[in-house]
């Protein structure tokens, strides 16, 4: 039997699904990476698995995460989110997550892509926790400060150093799953093999 993460609740096969096959896996797509921060910045306050059960509503709310569509939606597509019970009705998140895809674009202009800019804040190489036990997960930290800092510099909203932080486990800045886990590992082996730097300068942004 697969011994996963200890915050995983395996009685629900979406979230094992989830854990095992994206969550600390290198994300370097900007697509993927502005669906990352719009489903983190509408998680907060909740739980992730509220959001995560309402991911393919978001999709199809925020025109499958198109950062270019989200970033030219107006007040009317607001007022129709507003009525939308597939994903959470919270006004402020919702000019949010259109105020923060005009802010992606800017920093992918000014950095080639927003994937650059992000892994930049690990030098390009993810970083290893040391996991034993609930009391050992992080729920923030120096670098996510940092980066949440400069974010709300750049002018995005709902991006907080613990939301941050949620990121980068979730892109895979960080590996923090459990040492006992099975998902630990082949992430360690995958990245041994990897350059990032090259990888972003060969992505598309």
């Amino acid at each position: 039997m697969c011994k996963r993460c200890l915050w995983l609740d395996e009685s629900k096969p979406d979230y094992v699904a989830y854990h095992d096959q994206e969550w600390g896996v290198p994300v370097w797509d900007d697509n993927k990476l502005f669906e990352f921060i719009t489903l983190e910045s509408a998680q907060a306050g909740l739980s992730w698995y509220t959001i995560l059960k309402k991911r393919a509503n978001y999709r199809a709310a925020f025109k499958e995460f198109d950062v270019q569509k989200v970033a030219n939606m107006s007040e009317r597509d607001v007022e129709t989110l507003m009525e939308n019970k597939g994903i959470v009705r919270n006004r402020a998140k919702i000019l949010a997550t259109i105020n923060n895809a005009q802010r992606f674009i800017e920093v992918q202009a000014t950095y080639g892509s927003f994937a650059k800019y992000q892994w930049a804040f690990v030098n390009f190489k993810p970083i290893i926790n040391d996991i034993k036990s609930k009391e050992d997960y992080p729920a923030t930290s120096e670098i996510s400060e940092k980066f949440a800092k400069d974010l709300k510099k750049k002018g995005f909203k709902f991006l907080g150093p613990t939301t941050v932080y949620a990121h980068m486990q979730a892109s895979g800045m960080v590996n923090d799953h459990d040492n006992d886990c099975h998902a630990k590992q082949p992430l360690i082996d995958l990245l041994a093999t990897l350059n990032i730097a090259d990888e972003l300068n060969n992505a598309c942004g």
